[in-house]
């Protein structure tokens, strides 16, 4: 574990993609090791692997996690900037905003009623495994391939989602109920609280990021974030 905790470390400081080690983690020590690397000053967290489609590809029958952390959350309007990334991908989501605490054990319903509101958000991915070839493993001790995140302030109703990079068409899709999910993630990471935001996963593959406009639609309104 030492040695992959310090690969990444190093990696995202110094914005370097490198290969995957040899050493082969089990998915809880890849899970320490996010705790350990990303797991300071956490504002949220970050979903991946929603859908039965992507985990059965990865040998997975639930979804994965991240951490949020305070510096890579941002408020839009924003400008995202491509030099703080090292291979940055981009996918529309929707975030949820908790209202109240989410002990483990909550079913999905009561999970469901403890958000606040559901907003637009834009997943800056990234990944310090060269050209994103990793284990489910290699993936999770990475953050989930956490880079950024952008999330707009205003509520939306949960419906399908669209991505644009400079007005085309980049993507499209439309998400599972959340209530499931946060019941899970109460339930994996010892309960959630009020005010935090969770990405809830992106319906949609992700693309390469590229300077231009970019814009997430959904439920009648639009997100738009400048990538520099």
């Amino acid at each position: 574990m030492e040695t992959v905790r310090d690969t990444i470390r190093t990696a995202r400081r110094t914005r370097t993609a490198v290969d995957a080690p040899p050493a082969r983690l089990t998915v809880e020590q890849a899970y320490q090791v996010q705790r350990e690397v990303f797991g300071q000053a956490r504002v949220g967290w970050k979903l991946g692997l929603v859908s039965r489609a992507k985990q059965e590809q990865m040998g997975m029958s639930e979804p994965i996690r991240g951490h949020l952390g305070q510096s890579d959350l941002l408020r839009a309007p924003a400008t995202v900037r491509l030099d703080r990334f090292i291979q940055p991908r981009i996918e529309p989501e929707l975030a949820a905003v908790l209202g109240a605490d989410v002990p483990p054990g909550t079913d999905a319903r009561r999970a469901a009623d403890a958000v606040e509101k559901y907003v637009l958000a834009l997943d800056v991915l990234d990944s310090v495994w060269r050209a994103y070839r990793f284990t489910i493993a290699d993936v999770i001790a990475d953050n989930a391939s956490g880079g950024a995140a952008v999330v707009a302030g205003e509520a939306v109703t949960p419906g399908p989602l669209q991505l644009f990079v400079d007005d085309e068409p980049a993507g499209a899709g439309e998400l599972d109920p959340a209530g499931p999910h946060l019941a899970w993630l109460a339930g994996e990471v010892g309960g959630l609280r009020a005010g935090e935001v969770v990405l809830l996963g992106s319906p949609t593959a992700a693309v390469p990021a590229r300077r231009g406009e970019v814009r997430v639609r959904g439920g009648g309104r639009d997100l738009l974030v400048t990538i520099s």
